[in-house]
């Protein structure tokens, strides 16, 4: 099982865990709300887990032009 970290903006890979077994508290998944577990993890048939994020030049593009926050995806 593989828990990866994706941008949800640029789609870049951000980090990827490979471990059988994972406490999932220790990653803060218990802080986040049904609804944004809804939007951000996706369990995949191979047992995968990708969790949608936001990597740093997006973060940075972001905090330059706060418009972009209007947006669902505002790299074409």
């Amino acid at each position: 099982m593989s828990i990866v970290y994706k941008c949800r903006h640029c789609g870049d890979v951000i980090g990827q865990l490979e471990q059988r077994v994972i406490d999932t508290t220790v990653l803060g998944w218990d802080k986040l709300s049904n609804e944004d577990k809804k939007e951000m993890i996706e369990y995949q048939a191979n047992g995968d887990v990708h969790i949608q994020s936001i990597c740093e030049n997006c973060e940075e593009s972001l905090g330059h032009h706060p418009e972009y926050h209007e947006l669902d995806y505002f790299i074409q």
